[in-house]
């Protein structure tokens, strides 16, 4: 699947299933927070791996779902850090400015029950779009360095080099206003393109 072509029909679907899992996804973050959650039109583009982190500068939080039911593959989440204190904060009850310090086990561990529960979510809706029942593993949340690309490289269960990108910029109030990052290897985004297009037949 290394030539990979993303047709016009293809970034149609992909963004379109995106736009609908990941707007969910983003209503159930928004109850974890208690704030309003928006998430633009998505930004589907294929890129080589190298160029995965080029939103992100010094380190930031990766989480990766696995589809254990359905789907044959992984999905990886890139977060700041910034935007990890400032969600932790706001999921312990706080006003979201308790962002001082470094990264720590209960931030990871926020981030993980959050992209838990937006990916257990944005599966959910992936079942009714792709008319296929699918389930995911315990997101596994690493803190990276963006510079440590070879860290980066190892945590992907795959030798492919190009993946989909799908780029949500997505707001928390006037708290957080970021980019949020969903890569797909491509031979996923495939498998989901054929589903779409085949369900319904």
């Amino acid at each position: 699947m290394e030539d990979f072509i993303l047709s016009n029909e293809k970034i149609d679907i992909l963004g379109e299933i995106a736009n609908i899992s990941m707007g969910n996804s983003a209503t159930t973050l928004s109850m974890m927070v208690n704030k309003k959650v928006d998430i633009t039109t998505p930004n589907v583009k294929v890129i080589k791996r190298s160029e995965a982190l080029d939103d992100y500068e010094k380190t930031c939080i990766f989480v990766q779902i696995h589809y254990v039911k359905g789907l044959q593959g992984n999905n990886v989440l890139v977060l700041k850090e910034h935007d990890v204190k400032v969600m932790t904060d706001l999921m312990m009850g706080g006003d979201g400015t308790n962002t001082a310090g470094e990264i720590t086990e209960l931030h990871l561990s926020a981030a993980s029950e959050a992209m838990n529960q937006m990916m257990g979510t944005s599966a959910t809706s992936l079942s009714s779009m792709l008319g296929v029942a699918t389930d995911i593993s315990t997101p596994i949340v690493n803190q990276i360095d963006v510079d440590s690309i070879k860290v980066f490289e190892k945590m992907f269960d795959t030798t492919y080099d190009k993946f989909v990108k799908i780029a949500f910029r997505m707001t928390i109030a006037d708290l957080i206003d970021s980019v949020m990052v969903q890569l797909y290897p491509t031979q996923f985004a495939e498998d989901m393109c054929q589903k779409f297009m085949n369900k319904g037949k």
